[in-house]
């Protein structure tokens, strides 16, 4: 076996245990993620190439309307940890409190590695997620799912900052679900939106078993 082979093996093995992390791409169609079946079997399928299977795998992703879903009762009760071993959050609670270990060096993904955030080329930490600061859905009216993630079009999508920095020192720059809308030439859902304010249509997974 090459010394490559080997460490690729190797880091899948560790990968067994991860139960969080961004994903390293997004579904590519901007907003449009396919719902959340599509989300999720994006998680699924990334986890699954590092090695983390023999899981569910959930998208941290509100939805609004009639029966919204909460992303904060989808993704198990915990405890979830990074692909180097780091418990980010004991439980939902803790996930959404300000003692969660949520930060740029622990928000790792599925491949152990750091997420751009504000400051590096390009940035990327804008991480899709739908969700108010307490992972609760928004009220039905002003779009923040990008049309339930179906449109790459018109709408827009609550992002969270997966670093906890950005323009200002306030609480929504430091959130990690709940920073600002989307937004953007192509109507706020397009790939090219999501990029020009510093994301690139990433997600949240967590391991709800």
């Amino acid at each position: 076996m090459s010394v490559v082979a080997f460490g690729s093996e190797v880091a899948k093995a560790q990968n067994a245990n991860m139960s969080f992390f961004i994903t390293s791409v997004g579904p590519g169609k901007g907003g449009d993620l396919g719902g959340l079946a599509g989300a999720d079997g994006h998680c699924q399928q990334l986890a699954q190439s590092a090695g983390a299977s023999g899981k569910t795998w959930h998208a941290y992703l509100s939805t609004q309307g009639t029966n919204a879903v909460n992303a904060r009762d989808r993704i198990g009760n915990g405890p979830w940890q990074n692909a180097k071993g780091i418990v980010v959050a004991k439980d939902v609670a803790d996930l959404h409190s300000a003692n969660n270990n949520l930060t740029k060096q622990t928000a790792l993904t599925e491949k152990g590695e750091v997420n751009n955030g504000r400051g590096d080329t390009p940035n990327r930490h804008d991480i899709l997620t739908g969700s108010q600061a307490d992972g609760t859905a928004f009220p039905s009216g002003t779009d923040r799912t990008c049309g339930n993630w179906l449109s790459s079009g018109q709408g827009a999508a609550m992002v969270g900052h997966s670093d906890r920095q950005g323009l200002r020192d306030d609480e929504p720059s430091h959130s990690w679900n709940s920073s600002h809308p989307s937004r953007g030439p192509d109507g706020g859902c397009s790939q090219a939106d999501l990029r020009s304010t510093g994301g690139d249509g990433l997600l949240y997974c967590f391991a709800v078993n």
